[in-house]
């Protein structure tokens, strides 16, 4: 049965959507992939040998893995774990349905005007009339697209592409690789295979050259189909992950004029307008989506903006939240100790970061997070061993260079300051904060504070926004006594709080923001 009734839910097997009543429910990825599992063994309890042969293969996953993906699936269905109605678990066997499964008639199209229906017409005025409707149908049916020998290899590529695991994205890598060499004119290999190199190097530690592969495919993909708008969102991605924010930000609203309902390219936009300072832009952007769901870091995104706005309650219920249901989420593994550290947190933030180091989801910014908490600790040594470890994951990233050698022993001369100062002066304006973060870094090593706030002032003018962060980082700890640094804090404050004011006045304000104040941090009630 394609279309089935689970008590009051009703599941579209073919168009994988789930419904109560008008509302379609926020299950998909893994989620759909577990329920339909589910749903093909009809109320036998289903082992979770079964379920991880199933549903995760070949990725080896264990219990706990399959018991917090069957929360969320819940979570999605408005199920009660304590009384489930849909989902029950057996103990140390698996899980069932929570009821027989009933055949139920599809549900009708929404959201969109009726398709006309399609008939043969015979007009009364005779034969030739007929004729002429006849090849006018024809001419109008629409054409399925032209199928490709590597289509079953691309199927294959497009589900391990989208669990977002690192080892999964290898195998689509590969699958990708071959997809071309079945059919070397494929588009959706050249732009998946761009896609996914581009996520190696973005998200997994890859090497600078999968990034730079993967805009060569997508520009290929451009040349030959000029208004290709999934080609613009991959060749976006691939300029984003390689650190050219204008160019990104340029190919993601190509990508959108032509293909408006693109979520994920939309979202990966309201990235770098927050990263542009643009807070509330992005904050709406991001509340705008139709499908969240299917963004997997919209909801970090989210909370990172509501955090840089000054809503610090809300944005610390969101960011623990995030941190509890998506463990394989590095964003969301960076993000809830970097809040708690700059909530002053710090015996939270040491525990929040350790979990987060256990997960097995490496990135730079959690041991960058590792040596600042060091260095609060006074270990220094700890600090440099935690900031060399974080150059190593990432060694072509300039700020893992700089922070390796300001901490690590015998390194910061006077020549290598002049020479890594140098070396940023040389680079062209990638639109990020970063840079000149580390020019501010440099520049207070060498006791220069007139020119390290000078840098943290250009910092502000490329968008960044983090007061909170500034105030108790310790790598910016000897600028506070420095002429000028409760201007520059002053300076950020008054623009979050007119970007704050903005959100508090707009109709799309999230529902727990309504009562608080337009002032600046306060984030209660």
């Amino acid at each position: 049965m394609t279309t089935v009734q689970l008590l009051d839910l009703h599941i579209d097997r073919a168009a994988q959507q789930v419904r109560r009543g008008d509302v379609v429910l926020p299950v998909s990825g893994l989620s759909w992939r577990l329920l339909e599992c589910l749903l093909a063994h009809g109320t036998d309890v289903v082992a979770f040998d079964t379920l991880a042969d199933q549903v995760w293969a070949p990725a080896v996953v264990g219990e706990d893995a399959i018991s917090q993906r069957v929360k969320l699936l819940r979570q999605a269905l408005g199920d009660d774990s304590r009384q489930p109605r849909y989902v029950r678990s057996v103990r140390g066997r698996g899980y069932q349905l929570g009821a027989p499964l009933q055949h139920s008639a599809p549900a009708p199209p929404q959201d969109r005007a009726p398709e006309p229906k399609r008939r043969w017409a015979w007009p009364a005025t005779g034969v030739a009339a007929a004729l002429v409707a006849v090849v006018a149908v024809i001419v109008a049916w629409p054409r399925s697209a032209p199928r490709s020998p590597a289509d079953p290899v691309l199927q294959r590529a497009g589900y391990y592409a989208g669990i977002g695991q690192a080892s999964n994205n290898d195998r689509a890598i590969v699958l990708y690789r071959q997809a071309l060499q079945i059919d070397p004119d494929s588009a959706a290999a050249r732009r998946g295979l761009a896609r996914a190199l581009a996520a190696d190097a973005c998200l997994f530690n890859g090497t600078r050259e999968h990034a730079e592969e993967a805009l060569v495919l997508a520009g290929q993909s451009l040349t030959a189909a000029p208004d290709d708008a999934v080609a613009f969102a991959a060749r976006g991605y691939a300029h984003d992950c390689l650190g050219d924010m204008s160019r990104a930000m340029a190919d993601y609203e190509q990508a959108l004029r032509r293909d408006p309902q693109d979520e994920r390219t939309r979202a990966s936009l309201a990235y770098l307008q927050q990263e542009k300072g643009r807070l509330a832009q992005a904050l709406q952007a991001n509340l705008a989506l139709k499908a969240p769901e299917r963004v997997r870091f919209r909801d970090v995104q989210v909370a990172r903006e509501l955090e840089l706005l000054g809503f610090t309650d809300a944005a610390a219920r969101r960011h623990a939240h995030n941190f509890q249901l998506f463990p394989d989420n590095v964003f969301s593994n960076i993000a809830w100790p970097r809040s708690l550290l700059a909530m002053g947190e710090q015996g939270k933030a040491r525990q929040a970061l350790d979990q987060a180091l256990a997960r097995g989801t490496p990135h730079p910014e959690l041991l960058r997070l590792q040596g600042e908490l060091l260095l609060m600790d006074g270990d220094t040594q700890g600090a440099a061993q935690a900031f060399e470890h974080s150059r190593q994951l990432r060694p072509q990233q300039s700020m893992g260079q700089t922070l390796a050698g300001l901490y690590g022993a015998g390194t910061a001369t006077p020549e290598w300051l002049t020479a890594r100062l140098r070396a940023l002066k040389e680079q062209a304006d990638d639109g990020w904060s970063d840079t000149a973060l580390e020019r501010a870094l440099l520049h207070q090593a060498q006791g220069d504070a007139g020119a390290a706030m000078a840098d943290l002032h250009a910092a502000v003018d490329a968008g960044f926004r983090d007061a909170a962060w500034l105030r108790v980082s310790p790598l910016f700890a000897p600028l506070r006594s420095a002429a000028g640094w409760e201007r520059l804090l002053a300076r950020i404050d008054a623009d979050v709080a007119t970007q704050r004011a903005q959100v508090l006045s707009a109709p799309w304000r999230p529902d727990d923001l309504k009562g608080l104040s337009a002032a600046p941090a306060t984030g209660t009630r």
